[in-house]
C-alpha cells in the first residue's frame, strides 16, 4: 500500500536525498528520539511538502521567462476595488450578487494574495548566506544593467533616472544607494539594494565624485545604464505592506526643502487615502495614492517627521497668535493629526451606522435634523436623552426624556456611559451610548447633533459613527439666507428675533474653531448655504453610508 502511494508522488530529488541521508545517519544522532525521527520522516515524505517544493522550483525555473511575468502585483487591491463597485449593485442582478460573494471567499482571496507574493518575488528563502572562501582583501563586485526611464535616481532631487536615490556615505566617502523606490526599475530588477556601493557607471569610476556628479553621468547616458556595484552586507528584499492611511494634512513635495528627492515625492491632499508601501525609513515613507495604477511608490514624510513639524509650527504660532479662541493650546497635546490607519467597513444590512451632525450653534443643524427625520420617521430616530430634573406635567419617562436621579447620572458619567452631558439651570442632561446602540440594533438610523466636544466619546469602535460637519457659508450668504428665511436667533432664549451681525460673526468664529480642532475627524462636509440643497446632500450622504464600503479607523474592523 505504501509503495503504491509513493509511486504516484513526484518526489523532489533534494528531499529524497535529505530523507536518505537522514535514514543513513540516524544512529549517528544520539539526541534524536524515535518520535522526532518519525516526525521528520513523515514530513519529508508528505505529498503536501513535495508539492510545495515542486511549485517553488517551477517558479524559480521560469522566473526569467517573459511569458510568466505578472501584469500587476496588486491583484488583491483590485479585488477590493471590484468589491467596492459591486457593493451598491448586488440588487441589480443575481450575477453581481454571486460575484460579490465569490470575491469575498477566503480561498479566492488567498489565491490572489499568493499571486501578489509571487509577482513581488516574495518567495525566496531568507536564510543566512554561506561565507565564500575569498581573500580578506577581495570584495564581491556585481554588474547590473538597467534601462533608463522616467523614474528618480537622485542625490539632491535633480534628475529622474532608475527608481532609486543615492548619497555620499559620511563614514567611507563612497557613493551608496540610499533608497530603492518600491515598484521602480531598480526594485523590479531585484539587483540593487539599500547600502550597495556604486563603483562605476557606464565604465566611469565614481570614486571621489559627489552625488551630483554621478547624476550628470546618468543624465548624459542613453538606453541601458551599467552599474558596477559592491553589494551591501544587508540584502533583505522589500516587502510591500498592506497598510492604508488617511492623510490629515496636504503635502506638496516641490515645496518641501528637506525631501531628499523632490522628483521622488508623492503629492496628496488632506483626506486622501494612501497605501503605505514601506515604513523602513525613519523620516521618509514610501506610498501610493489608493487606487493609483502607477506601480512606483513616492516619498512622503513619516508620521514622526510630520508630528515634529506640526509641533514646531504650533510653537511658532503660539508666539504670534492673537485670537484666544484659536490658540494652539486648544489642541490636546497628545493629538497631533498626521496619518490615521484605515480599512474598508462594508455596510451591514439592518445595522446602520449612526449619523452625527457637528457644527456651530446657529448653523442650522437642528432644522436639518428635523426635516431629515420628517422625510421618513420610521427610518430615522434620535436617542432619548437622560435628565436629572423631575418630569413636567404630561411628560412620560422614556419618551421626552429618561428621568434619572442626579446621583445615578453622576455615577454613570464617571464610568463613561454618557457620550455627552452638560448642566443647565442646576439639572444634568445627557445621552448614553446604550441608547444609540439600541436604536442601531433595532434597525434604525440614529441621528445625533451633539456638541463638538463629544466627538472623542462618539468616535469609537463601539458606535462607528459617520460624522458630517455642517459648515456655514461666508458672512454675506449666511446673513442673506437667514434673513430671507426669517430664521430666529439661537442666541436668544425667547427665540423671538432674528440674528444680529455680531451673532453671524460668532457663528463663523465658532465654525473656524471647530474646524481648527476637529476637521481631521470629519467624514464629510456640507455647507448649509441653502437648506433644501443641504438636506438633499445629507440624504445622499446617508445613502452612501447605507450602501457603500467606506474608509474607517482600522481598529473598527479588527
Amino acid at each position: 500500500m505504501t509503495a503504491a502511494v509513493m509511486e504516484n508522488i513526484s518526489w523532489d530529488p533534494a528531499l529524497s536525498k535529505l530523507l536518505n541521508s537522514l535514514e543513513e545517519h540516524k544512529t549517528d544522532i544520539p539526541s534524536c528520539t524515535d518520535e522526532e525521527f518519525g516526525f521528520l520522516n513523515d514530513l519529508l515524505r508528505s505529498k503536501e511538502l513535495n508539492a510545495l517544493v515542486n511549485v517553488h522550483n517551477k517558479i524559480l525555473a521560469n522566473v526569467q521567462d517573459e511569458k510568466f511575468a505578472p501584469v500587476l502585483s496588486n491583484s488583491m487591491d483590485i479585488d477590493i476595488e471590484v468589491l467596492d463597485m459591486l457593493a451598491s449593485k448586488t440588487h441589480i442582478s443575481e450575477e453581481c450578487k454571486e460575484l460579490f460573494h465569490l470575491l469575498q471567499r477566503p480561498h479566492i482571496q488567498g489565491l490572489l494574495c499568493t499571486h501578489d507574493a509571487v509577482a513581488q518575488k516574495d518567495y525566496y528563502p531568507r536564510l543566512s548566506e554561506i561565507p565564500s572562501e575569498v581573500d580578506e582583501d577581495e570584495e564581491t563586485v556585481k554588474i547590473v544593467q538597467l534601462v533608463k526611464s522616467d523614474e528618480p535616481l537622485s542625490g539632491d532631487g535633480v534628475e529622474p533616472i532608475v527608481g532609486a536615490t543615492i548619497k555620499l556615505c559620511e563614514v567611507t566617502g563612497k557613493i551608496v544607494i540610499a533608497r530603492v523606490m518600491h515598484g521602480g526599475a531598480a526594485d523590479r530588477s531585484g539587483l540593487i539594494h539599500v547600502g550597495d556601493e556604486v563603483v562605476e557607471v557606464n565604465g566611469i569610476s565614481v570614486e571621489g565624485k559627489t552625488p551630483n556628479c554621478v547624476l550628470k553621468i546618468l543624465q548624459n547616458s542613453e538606453g541601458t545604464i551599467t552599474f558596477k556595484i559592491i553589494p551591501a552586507d544587508n540584502k533583505g528584499g522589500m516587502r510591500e505592506s498592506k497598510v492604508r492611511m488617511r492623510a490629515h494634512f496636504s503635502y506638496r513635495a516641490a515645496e518641501d526643502p528637506h525631501i531628499p528627492c523632490k522628483e521622488a515625492g508623492l503629492d496628496f491632499n488632506k483626506g486622501d487615502v494612501l497605501h503605505i508601501v514601506t515604513q523602513d525609513d525613519a523620516y521618509w515613507w514610501q506610498a501610493r495614492r489608493e487606487g493609483d495604477r502607477n506601480m512606483r511608490a513616492g516619498l512622503i514624510p513619516s508620521r514622526p517627521l510630520q508630528e515634529r513639524r506640526i509641533i514646531l509650527e504650533r510653537q511658532q504660532k503660539d508666539k504670534t497668535q492673537d485670537d484666544d479662541n484659536l490658540k494652539n493650546d486648544d489642541f490636546d497635546r497628545e493629538e497631533i493629526p498626521t496619518y490615521e490607519e484605515v480599512a474598508k467597513l462594508y455596510p451591514r444590512p439592518g445595522l446602520y451606522r449612526p449619523v452625527v451632525l457637528i457644527g456651530p450653534p446657529g448653523v442650522g443643524r437642528n432644522e436639518l435634523k428635523r426635516r431629515l427625520m420628517a422625510t421618513d420617521p420610521d427610518k430615522y430616530k434620535t436617542p432619548v436623552p437622560y435628565t436629572s430634573r423631575s418630569p413636567r406635567p404630561g411628560e412620560e419617562d422614556g419618551k421626552e426624556y429618561h428621568f434619572c436621579a442626579r446621583e445615578k447620572m453622576d455615577e454613570d458619567i464617571e464610568t463613561g456611559k454618557f457620550i455627552e452631558y452638560g448642566e443647565y439651570k442646576g439639572n444634568f442632561y445627557g445621552t448614553k451610548a446604550d441608547t444609540v446602540i439600541s436604536l442601531v440594533n433595532a434597525g434604525f438610523i440614529a441621528i445625533l447633533n451633539p456638541h463638538y466636544q463629544a466627538l472623542k466619546m462618539l468616535r469609537s469602535p463601539q458606535l462607528k459613527p459617520y460624522i458630517i460637519y455642517i459648515k456655514p457659508p461666508r458672512f454675506e450668504i449666511l446673513k442673506e439666507t437667514r434673513n430671507e428665511a426669517r430664521a430666529r436667533s439661537t442666541f436668544d432664549e425667547t427665540n423671538s428675533r432674528g440674528f444680529t451681525d455680531d451673532e453671524f460673526q460668532e457663528i463663523l468664529h465658532n465654525a473656524a474653531r471647530i474646524e481648527f480642532l476637529y476637521s481631521h475627524l470629519f467624514d464629510e462636509v456640507i455647507v448649509n448655504a441653502d437648506l433644501p440643497i443641504a438636506l438633499e446632500q445629507l440624504v445622499s450622504a446617508i445613502h452612501r453610508v447605507e450602501s457603500e464600503p467606506l474608509w474607517v479607523p482600522a481598529s473598527w474592523v479588527q
